[in-house]
């Protein structure tokens, strides 16, 4: 595993960013679903949204707001399309069956 070059792209960090922002969607989803009462569609597309901007703006007040952080396109790149693939797979989920006894 030594001989692999070094790319300078950390894919751990990477691969949290897009799961948190795929749970990040799916919460804000579920409450805008549930709490708000939005339509369906018109939820998910705000759950999108709305994960974007914050992971926009999060990277935006790291490189601003702080000395030991940097924005990173990667980041957002990776919350980008955690937030795109929770959405897709919201979009083509089909209503959850429970039986009644």
């Amino acid at each position: 595993m030594d001989d692999l070059p070094d790319i300078g792209v950390s894919f751990g960090d990477k691969i949290f960013h897009f799961s948190a922002y795929c749970l990040l969607t799916y919460l804000w989803f579920s409450a805008f679903l549930y709490s708000f009462k939005f339509k369906k569609k018109q939820a998910i597309f705000l759950a999108f949204i709305v994960s974007v901007i914050f992971g926009i703006i999060i990277e935006v007040l790291q490189d601003t707001m702080t000395v030991s952080r940097t924005l990173d396109v990667c980041d957002i790149t990776a919350n980008t399309l955690g937030a795109l693939l929770a959405s897709t797979a919201l979009w083509f989920k089909k209503g959850l069956h429970v039986k009644n006894y």
